[in-house]
């Protein structure tokens, strides 16, 4: 799944669980910028942010690198730090309410209430915080048999996993150029990560592109380069702009491995290694952020748009980033698979339970009765041979 449930570590401490982040332009306000962060997966309709953990945004400027591998990222960092303060009770209110705090790169301070409809604004902002349905969709099953059968395993009509389930959601629409400067760019990269508040901070779990750590980092059923190694939890600890040297090369080997494992699920080789064993998709998506263009209308099902143009040496078209309603796992797939222009892979999941609005903050309602985490939890620890069957 996108990005829930991304590693062992993070299953002990749900609050802090990046589950997705979203970026796109607004599309009733243009030139802003549309930022989304999803925590606590399989979340409550009552559930409240914790008071221990920094809920962050990092948005640096890019541009495409000179060898279309990868992307270069501007030295400036402009940041939107989200905190919640402990829930409380007014007199005679039988349910707590918390408030939140929005800190900019310049040092403002915006405060909320969580679970409020309407949204707080201030200059350049507009902020919302609290729970919602969880957007995204995938069929699971169809995953999950791919790597044990090692070919395509989907299926039209297939069930997504994610139905009926909320996450607590952090939205804000931002104006760059009262935000973060006038110099800003329109070309941005985009974070979204959880640290621990106070002190020397540790980054818990962080995410830009959707399916990297669940999909193409995760071990496989077979014996593929260091497998026996779980990866995602080093990998939720890194800067996204800035790997440590230590495990990048693990990193690569196993993108390497995987993505030609990937590549082969139809038995046609698209994405040839070079001379090293180098896939063609490792550098770019070692670099692991959203990468939107915020002078580009909004437009649905347009991630990874900017990085395939990049990748076959043509200006892109769409604004790139990422939007709720994006059909990404067919999206990934297409490329993983068929490479830059191939003929479109499908999922058989087509929707979120309920799609999102085009209308701030564009996720809607919580479902007031989702599923138990534990009926959920069951799900995902199917043992793989169940999985094969059922698709």
């Amino acid at each position: 799944m996108a990005d829930h449930f991304s590693g062992p570590r993070i299953l002990f401490d749900p609050a802090s669980d990046v589950a997705d982040v979203f970026a796109f332009p607004s599309p009733d306000r243009p030139g802003c910028l549309v930022l989304v962060l999803d925590v606590f997966p399989a979340a409550a309709p009552t559930a409240l942010f914790s008071d221990a953990i920094t809920y962050r945004f990092r948005v640096r400027p890019v541009a495409p690198a000179a060898d279309r591998a990868a992307f270069t990222v501007g030295d400036t960092e402009y940041g939107l730090d989200f905190t919640f303060a402990t829930p409380g009770r007014l007199p005679g209110s039988p349910e707590p309410l918390q408030l939140g705090t929005c800190t900019t790169s310049s040092g403002e301070e915006v405060l909320f209430l969580v679970g409020g409809e309407k949204p707080t604004e201030a200059e350049g902002l507009r902020i919302f915080a609290g729970p919602r349905l969880d957007p995204f969709f995938i069929d699971l099953g169809g995953v999950l048999a791919a790597d044990t059968t090692q070919k395509l395993a989907f299926r039209p009509g297939a069930d997504n996993v994610l139905e009926g389930m909320n996450v607590l959601s952090i939205v804000v629409e931002v104006d760059p150029e009262v935000v973060f400067g006038l110099d800003c760019g329109t070309l941005l990269g985009v974070v979204g990560e959880t640290v621990t508040s106070g002190g020397r901070p540790v980054r818990l779990a962080r995410m830009g592109r959707p399916e990297i750590k669940n999909v193409v980092l995760a071990s496989k059923s077979y014996d593929l380069v260091n497998s026996d190694l779980e990866i995602r939890d080093l990998y939720n600890e890194e800067d996204a702009f800035a790997l440590r040297p230590d495990y990048a090369e693990a990193y690569r080997a196993r993108f390497d491995a995987n993505l030609t494992f990937f590549d082969c699920l139809d038995g046609e080789l698209v994405w040839p290694p070079d001379d090293q064993g180098t896939h063609p998709l490792t550098e770019l998506l070692l670099a692991d952020f959203l990468v939107v263009d915020i002078s580009k209308p909004f437009a649905e099902d347009s991630c990874f748009e900017i990085e395939t143009a990049l990748l076959a040496g043509r200006p892109h078209a769409t604004c790139g980033g990422r939007a709720p309603n994006d059909d990404i796992v067919d999206t990934l797939y297409t490329l993983l698979v068929n490479g830059v222009d191939g003929p479109r892979i499908s999922d058989g999941v087509d929707q979120a339970t309920r799609p999102a609005t085009h209308d701030f903050p564009y996720l809607v309602a919580p479902n007031p009765s989702p599923p138990d985490l534990m009926t959920v939890m069951t799900a995902l620890l199917t043992p793989a041979e169940a999985q094969v069957e059922a698709a």
